[in-house]
């Protein structure tokens, strides 16, 4: 990344197009880096030439089917309905536990 000494795993990046702005280019041209993260692209947001954030598409995961959803939803009631309170968290982890 242009000599800055930053390492892509500090920045939790794999095999992406990255590259760095800073946040005064940021303010001028925030529609063309939010196509570019869009795209595909991580753009590391610089303040005084230390990396601060990084812009990003969000991730489009395929929205979970309901069944799952009302499975996952049962067994938190059900862990909820378990663990009454003024339990201890002892009790409430082998409770979870014991789900599996």
């Amino acid at each position: 990344m242009e000599g800055r000494g930053v390492s892509c795993a500090s920045l939790n990046c794999y095999n992406v197009a990255m590259r760095s702005t800073s946040i005064r280019e940021l303010h001028i041209n925030t529609s063309e880096l939010v196509r570019e993260a869009e795209a595909g692209n991580v753009i590391v947001i610089e303040r005084r030439g230390e990396p601060v954030a990084q812009l990003q598409a969000l991730s489009r995961r395929p929205p979970m089917p309901e069944a799952t959803r009302i499975r996952i939803l049962r067994e938190l009631q059900d862990l909820r309905a378990a663990v009454q309170e003024g339990s201890r968290v002892e009790t409430a982890l082998a409770c979870d536990r014991d789900r599996y």
